[in-house]
């Protein structure tokens, strides 16, 4: 069985379009897909379109659930929340409200955006003092709420990782479709980089007791992404859209 597993796209059909194609070209037909789908200054909308279309099994994210609780103070602040949230429109709105915050299938795999405990929480990185670590096991256990799955699956970090813990359970992070780059204020100041353009996901192979990891980039016009960030007037998103870096300010 091959599942491909992808998160984080952030409005970018752009990349999108091209980790399908991969996917496809592979001919793998479960596609697991961990939130964060539509926040930010691309396509929201189209991206929204593009994921039913290909029937992916969904849960929710943090920013998915904020576009929902967004108060109009919040709105009027945030410009690309605002943009976000007016192009996906009604239906959408709906769509998302549907959305589970966790998932098991068949015993075997958890989808997580985050952590148990909080959405906007990193499972696998430590951010206390600014930098990004591996959290030790026993943090990431307490923070699945000791969930005993074979298979973990989180997004989040946006950042690729595939991570053993000591009870035998497979952590995966798919890194990002959409965004390759990001400083953030919450809880504390740090960024997360990958120094390329390209977009994230993992393919999983299980086979009997044996299962093996890729961890695939994909190519794509990140130009086009970063134009339309551009039109939106995110020239971070721009910057790191185009190198996989934060711009410096």
């Amino acid at each position: 069985m091959q599942i491909a597993i992808l998160s984080d796209i952030h409005s970018n059909i752009y990349a999108l379009q091209e980790v399908i194609k991969d996917i496809k070209n592979r001919d793998i037909e479960v596609v697991l897909n961990l939130g964060d789908m539509f926040y930010g200054p691309i396509e929201p909308k189209a991206t929204y379109e593009i994921i039913r279309e290909n029937k992916f099994i969904n849960i929710c994210g943090n920013q998915d659930r904020e576009i929902l609780e967004a108060s109009l103070d919040q709105l009027e602040k945030n410009p690309t929340l605002r943009y976000t949230y007016e192009n996906l429109g009604e239906e959408v709105l709906y769509w998302i409200q549907d959305l589970q915050f966790e998932k098991i299938i068949g015993g075997t795999y958890y989808m997580i955006h985050g952590t148990y405990f909080d959405d906007s929480q990193y499972l696998l990185e430590d951010i206390s003092n600014g930098e990004v670590t591996l959290r030790r096991d026993e943090e990431i256990i307490k923070l699945t709420d000791n969930i005993e799955t074979p298979f973990i699956f989180c997004g989040h970090s946006h950042l690729p990782r595939v991570h053993k813990l000591n009870t035998g359970q497979i952590v995966i992070n798919p890194g990002s479709v959409g965004l390759q780059a990001y400083e953030d204020e919450f809880p504390i100041k740090h960024k997360m980089q990958n120094h390329t353009p390209d977009a994230a996901y993992t393919i999983l192979t299980v086979e009997e007791n044996q299962y093996s990891i890729e961890q695939v980039r994909v190519a794509y016009d990140y130009e086009k992404a970063a134009k339309k960030a551009e039109d939106n007037r995110r020239p971070d998103w721009a910057y790191a859209l185009r190198t996989g870096k934060v711009l410096e300010k």
